[in-house]
């Protein structure tokens, strides 16, 4: 926004007196006072969205033969705004260009350059290839900079055109030139071809790489930026070449603009792919933490920036930042996107050496104003139970502290964390179920309801009135999100396996609503499973729905290898903010990979991909029935009973008559008996009796 004198410029004025202005601005005008007023007038109005400037075209370009460069820059501006809304008026200005890219003043000569190089017009491109063969051998530093950049903006605008020419060529020979500024604006010209283009290819040799890094301190930062980036396309041929290189760029760590440093980084990890000694990266590991903390004194952007890079850089590198945990705590002031990205480092940095500092801090961040943090730390604390066995205890502890508040939503996440540490731990802390059960009536999220309900259907032969808190829920199937409905029937099926007696009563009435008097295809195809197995073979139900699942771990949301090496390759740009490969947010931009190379440290990126922490490990599961008879057999009798299903199912599984009820088969004196199909006497189910009654679902 305008201060001071200029704000008045900023009034919306009409056509016809700005128009005046110019013209009576004559030879009394001393030095144009009066013209580069009013074009500031043209210019403050154009900035306004005042499209009837456009009709002072003519005028603009009579205005820009005046030898002044405050004069000319707001004209270009002008010509650059409208030339391809009037491209027929803008080839008058044409002349005025070609023939300040002659003029004894190189500031002229380059803003000349940069204004053609806006144009998307095809003459002004073809116009301007042959005096830009001319510039690229200026006199001028500026200029030949100027000039390096304009031939990417011309492949930009027509690449036909260009490749037909030898500006290719010339941009590569700027590369030896002796200007700092003008190399790293031919490096940058010639990276923005390569990324356009399909046939040309970007190769730098060590003595081209070496050259460059010699000149790094001598650019702008900018400029250093450019030549960090280009050195991603060199492909390192010996160890000794890669080590080499990461230590002569190791200064630029120091540097105080975020965007050097992150490049910087960038480059460093990408070279250790390359290095074999595991203590020189061990040493460059170490040095790469101090940057990134030091980017944490910025502001509020560069600090998320910065640490959605860490969170790319632990992954790939657990090495840095492994003691700097304080570092990431929260402060009081920080913005709620910096807490909730610090509060995943500090999850990430947490070990056995430091989990008594964390846990204290998560619980400080737990008893916050803010829902949406307070949620994160309390989840926090129970991720952190099951990344670290040995701190589960004190994690527990805490979480109770937390659900003792009696405050809703901290209940509710804390339900949520627990039944994951059920999962992870079987056997070990369902003494704290009775806690769970007192605060049922705080439970009013989906996610809540269904981890108390799996918890109560898990458990089911430990809590004495299971099936009460259940029929509870149950009171409001219908209205419950389907997340609590598909919960409440897996729950209901593990009640009726591990107590019979008490689950007969409910088993038959979810199935009906699950099959019968819901529209949603998943719960209605779980409940005709549920059905079936019950039906044909309960003890391979049991085997099934109490049976061992894959383990729970806490590194659910690391990135896979493949995509984390490409992200590491991507340091400092906007996919790292997103954490999603590079195509995904830019369509148009390369895919970066790791080049073949000798030096390529292959076996250990194997390794890394084919880790088993990174693999899920999943259980086979025996389908053999269990009653010693065939698959098919007892899917032929499942399918024969379900053809009469839609008219006979609750006469078929009449809880007081023939179905789940009291049987008078012959059965040993004193034993219960539960037949779940009349139709299938074979198939009768056997309560397990005394302490081995209920397998635990390790997930």
């Amino acid at each position: 926004m305008a201060s001071g004198g200029d704000a008045k410029l900023f009034a919306r004025g009409k056509v016809t007196e700005l128009r005046q202005e110019l013209v009576n601005a004559g030879k009394k005008d001393k030095n144009h006072a009066a013209k580069k007023i009013t074009l500031k007038k043209i210019v403050a109005n154009m900035t306004m969205s005042n499209n009837d400037m456009i009709t002072l075209f003519p005028d603009i370009v009579n205005c820009m033969s005046i030898q002044s460069l405050e004069i000319k820059k707001m004209c270009f501006l002008f010509l650059v705004n409208y030339a391809r809304v009037k491209p027929e008026i803008a080839l008058k200005a044409l002349p005025v260009l070609l023939q300040d890219l002659d003029d004894s003043n190189p500031l002229i000569r380059a803003l000349a350059l940069r204004t053609i190089s806006y144009i998307h017009v095809r003459e002004f491109v073809e116009q301007t290839v042959g005096p830009l063969r001319r510039l690229t051998k200026d006199g001028d530093p500026y200029v030949r900079k100027t000039a390096a950049i304009t031939i990417a903006k011309l492949y930009d605008h027509d690449r036909v055109l260009l490749e037909k020419t030898d500006l290719i060529d010339r941009l590569n020979s700027m590369m030896r030139d002796e200007n700092p500024t003008v190399v790293s604006s031919a490096l940058a010209a010639l990276m923005d071809i390569w990324e356009r283009s399909e046939t040309i290819q970007l190769t730098i040799d060590y003595s081209t790489a070496s050259k460059i890094v010699q000149i790094l301190p001598d650019c702008s930062e900018w400029g250093q930026t450019y030549i960090l980036e280009a050195l991603m396309t060199y492909v390192p041929q010996s160890s000794s070449e890669a080590s080499l290189l990461a230590e002569r760029i190791l200064p630029r760590l120091s540097h105080s603009n975020s965007s050097v440093v992150l490049t910087c980084v960038r480059v460093v990890i990408y070279l250790m792919n390359y290095i074999a000694d595991d203590k020189l990266i061990s040493s460059l590991c170490r040095k790469l933490s101090p940057p990134l903390v030091t980017l944490l004194a910025k502001g509020p952007e560069i600090q998320y920036l910065a640490l959605r890079n860490a969170i790319l850089v632990l992954q790939r590198r657990p090495d840095v930042l492994r003691n700097d945990v304080r570092v990431f705590f929260c402060k009081y002031n920080d913005p709620i996107y910096v807490k909730v990205t610090k509060l995943e480092l500090i999850f990430m940095l947490a070990s056995e050496h430091n989990i008594q500092k964390v846990l204290t801090e998560l619980k400080e961040y737990a008893t916050e104003i803010d829902v949406h943090f307070v949620r994160k730390a309390v989840r926090a604390i129970g991720k952190l139970a099951i990344k670290i066995e040995s701190a589960a205890e004190d994690c527990i502890g805490c979480l109770l502290e937390l659900v003792s508040t009696k405050v809703s939503y901290i209940v509710q996440e804390a339900t949520v964390v627990i039944r994951n540490i059920f999962r992870k731990y079987p056997n070990r802390y369902e003494s704290i179920i009775s806690t769970l059960c007192e605060n049922l009536d705080s439970l009013d999220e989906p996610e809540a309801k269904a981890a108390m309900i799996w918890i109560i259907g898990q458990y089911a032969d430990r809590i004495d009135n299971s099936d009460v808190l259940l029929d509870d829920f149950l009171y409001a199937f219908h209205d419950e999100p389907v997340e609590v409905q598909l919960a409440l029937l897996t729950a209901t099926v593990k009640l009726f396996i591990q107590r019979p007696t008490k689950g007969q009563e409910l088993v038959p009435k979810v199935l009906k609503w699950a099959t019968e008097e819901t529209d949603n295809p998943d719960l209605r195809d779980r409940g005709y499973m549920y059905w079936r197995l019950l039906s044909t073979d309960p003890a391979g139900a049991k085997a099934i729905v109490m049976g061992d699942k894959p383990v729970i771990t806490a590194e659910s949301e690391r990135l896979d290898p493949v995509t984390l090496q490409e992200m590491c390759l991507n340091i400092g740009t906007l996919a790292t903010v997103y954490l999603k490969p590079v195509q995904q947010v830019f369509r148009s931009v390369k895919p970066r990979k790791l080049h073949a190379s000798p030096a390529l440290q292959k076996q250990k990126i194997e390794a890394e991909v084919n880790t088993p922490s990174m693999q899920m490990p999943i259980p086979a599961i025996n389908f053999k029935n269990t009653n010693g008879t065939s698959t098919d057999t007892a899917a032929a009798a499942a399918d024969a009973y379900f053809q009469n299903v839609a008219t006979r199912q609750l006469q078929e599984m009449n809880i007081n008559g023939d179905g789940f009820g009291d049987s008078t088969m012959a059965s040993t004196p004193g034993e219960r008996q539960y037949v779940v199909n009349q139709h299938n006497p074979t198939q009768i189910y056997q309560p397990q009796v005394g302490p081995g009654n209920g397998d635990l679902l390790e997930l």
